[in-house]
């Protein structure tokens, strides 16, 4: 388990390492706003209870441009890990099968890294297809792709404590944290 590293704007940044979260608080960087009693951590002259939510001391300025790059681990949350042609769950794949990216416009025909124009695909599904458009080889897309709610996805593919929740929840509000506890309720539907 992590720590929820806080702006001091109380905006969620992400989950730390303890390791990393007892550091920052210990530089007096950051302050501790919430602690798992059950597990201590001691040091020659201290004894401090595990942080599970730290809050900075400054604000740091998160550039929003950095917020919506498109990679391969928010791709396939957006996606629920599902072939967008195929429709197959990365559960069901066979031997040496696995998640990919595919660009609906090829980048050879003029496509780019946007999120309307990526999606997951099955390696298998993804080899059929290559170079070609949607139209030439026959695939229909199981969905539309949008640009996801950033974050609702950076958040989806990181595992929160419930104490964890309400700082997201209280910055972000109590739908995202729905969208999120629907997001993880599916994770472990796939998982079981």
């Amino acid at each position: 388990m992590g720590c929820l590293a806080l702006n001091a704007s109380f905006e969620p940044l992400t989950i730390l390492p303890v390791e990393r979260a007892l550091r920052l608080v210990i530089d007096s960087k950051a302050e501790i706003l919430e602690v798992d009693t059950s597990r201590m951590f001691r040091s020659e002259r201290e004894e401090m209870p595990c942080p599970i939510v730290i809050r900075l001391v400054r604000f740091v300025h998160v550039p929003r441009r950095f917020r919506r790059q498109v990679t391969n681990t928010f791709l396939f949350a957006r996606d629920r890990y599902r072939c967008q042609y195929c429709g197959r769950h990365r559960t069901a794949f066979r031997n040496r099968e696995f998640l990919t990216r595919d660009h609906i416009i090829p980048l050879s025909a003029g496509g780019d890294n946007s999120w309307r124009n990526v999606v997951t695909a099955c390696s298998t599904c993804n080899n059929k297809k290559a170079d070609h458009s949607l139209e030439e080889t026959g695939f229909h897309l199981q969905q539309a792709p949008t640009e996801p709610n950033y974050v609702e996805l950076v958040w989806a593919v990181r595992r929160i404590t419930d104490v964890q929740a309400k700082y997201i929840a209280m910055f972000y509000g109590e739908e995202v944290l729905r969208a999120l506890q629907r997001h993880e309720r599916h994770l472990e539907i796939r998982m079981e």
